[in-house]
């Protein structure tokens, strides 16, 4: 009888601390500096280097709660077994873990579009908008092609990747500061009225927050980690240490180099300006290839870890699935899956947008794994109630203030988000019924045919 098995499988011991780390590292350096600092400059203004530490420091409340699980329970679902264990097999589960996929989506075409908006800067003049959405897909595709390849290729490529670009953007940052006197201090110009306010700052936390949550992929490879009791925290403190260190030097050169008007104007591309002052088309060329770096290898580290989420939730029955005939287990169609959806959101949403969204799903999401562990598991798992209560409320000033911000200037993507959050626990709920109702009949009709 042949085996029709098509369940997801997991390569044991197939990922180092290191390429753990270079994972986690990728995700975050690709979404956090190249993409995100000019949208987090929009809304904080001159205060933009202390939005990023602010939210490293949000960040690493979030991550005790990820850790403590974890470490106790380590699985390729990572945020899914989380939310399963804290809730069971339920509609907040299966919605929260689609919001945290959705967000990690939503950032894979984020930076996809950063790669297109950065590789066009080395062509001078105007170029056609098309190529932005068509270089996007692009590399997409060029993710799902390394993935295919398999986990030892992936974690070999990001470890690279990762000590290439992390080496390439703190040489950009010293010769930034240095260019600027390493003064520290802000370039002058007319500051915005409302990037300088309160809200504003606290809406750019809520963005750099984004530039950390990276740090959740290492939590969905605990079933393909080495030694993963402990390496699943120490690969999530470590990667978090050196965004942290990474993101606050590049911030101060940008900066010290371009005022706060010029950063806004170019936003999708301010790293590459930030170096033109400091050494002309050769900075600009440099920055953008790494650039092209750090965006390619954060897209493919996502997807990697995305599409085995998702694989998981089919696993835990939370999500439908169908084959469409391809062939392969579960986890290769989830790897398609993700692909198609993050060319469709590359294709059709620009940077700001897409951001927007990411935000909003993430604290959603992570507010109510907090919760989760506070109510149902914090003495399971040995976690201080303390840390939980501060992580959730962290969580939701960042979040409140951002839809605050948000609806001032772009009322619709507020709409659109706390919409497509709806829709998403509504769907939950009628696919966990109908799946229910279809398990009772089957046991029915055994029992009839019995």
């Amino acid at each position: 009888m042949q085996n029709d098995d098509r369940s997801a499988k997991y390569e044991q011991n197939s990922l180092t601390l290191a390429g753990a780390v270079a994972m986690g590292t990728g995700v975050m350096i690709g979404a956090g500096i190249f993409a995100l600092t000019g949208q987090i400059a929009q809304f904080a203004g001159p205060w933009f280097p202390l939005a990023f530490l602010v939210a490293a420091i949000i960040s690493g409340f979030s991550a005790y709660t990820y850790i403590k699980v974890s470490n106790r329970y380590p699985s390729a679902g990572g945020i899914a077994m989380i939310l399963n264990k804290a809730y069971g097999p339920v509609a907040v589960t299966g919605g929260s873990a689609l919001l945290m996929a959705l967000s990690m989506i939503i950032n894979e075409s984020l930076v996809a579009r950063t790669f297109a908006t950065y590789t066009l800067q080395l062509f001078p003049g105007d170029t056609p908008s098309v190529l932005i959405p068509l270089l996007a897909v692009g590399l997409i595709v060029f993710a799902f092609i390394v993935n295919a390849a398999g986990n030892r290729f992936v974690g070999g490529l990001s470890k690279v990747a990762a000590v290439v670009k992390i080496g390439g953007i703190l040489v950009f940052a010293i010769v930034a500061l240095a260019a600027a006197g390493f003064s520290f201090e802000p370039a002058t110009g007319d500051e915005p009225a409302r990037a300088g306010s309160i809200g504003g700052f606290l809406a750019g936390v809520a963005l750099a927050i984004l530039a950390y949550k990276g740090f959740t992929t290492i939590t969905n490879s605990g079933s393909e980690l080495k030694n993963p009791h402990r390496n699943v925290g120490r690969a999530i403190i470590i990667a978090l240490a050196i965004c942290l260190v990474v993101y606050m030097l590049v911030a101060w050169a940008v900066g010290s180099t371009l005022s706060i008007e010029e950063i806004i104007a170019a936003r999708d591309y301010s790293l590459a300006e930030a170096a033109r002052p400091a050494v002309g088309d050769l900075g600009v060329q440099f920055t953008v290839a790494l650039a092209i770096i750090a965006t390619a290898s954060g897209v493919i580290a996502s997807i990697f870890a995305v599409s085995r989420m998702i694989a998981m939730l089919t696993d835990m029955k939370l999500v439908p699935h169908k084959h469409f005939g391809m062939p392969g287990d579960i986890q290769k169609h989830t790897l398609v899956y993700t692909v198609v959806a993050a060319g469709v959101l590359a294709a059709f949403f620009d940077l700001g947008r897409i951001a927007s969204m990411g935000a909003i799903f993430y604290l959603v999401m992570d507010i109510i794994i907090h919760w989760g562990v506070l109510r149902r598991m914090r003495e399971e798992v040995d976690a201080n109630p303390v840390i939980l209560v501060s992580a959730i409320i962290l969580d939701a000033v960042a979040l409140i203030a951002f839809i605050v911000m948000k609806a001032l200037n772009d009322p619709l993507i507020i709409v659109i988000s706390l919409g497509g959050i709806v829709a998403i626990f509504a769907f939950e709920s009628w696919f966990l019924r109908r799946a229910g109702g279809s398990e009772a009949d089957d046991g029915e009709t055994e029992a009839d045919a019995q």
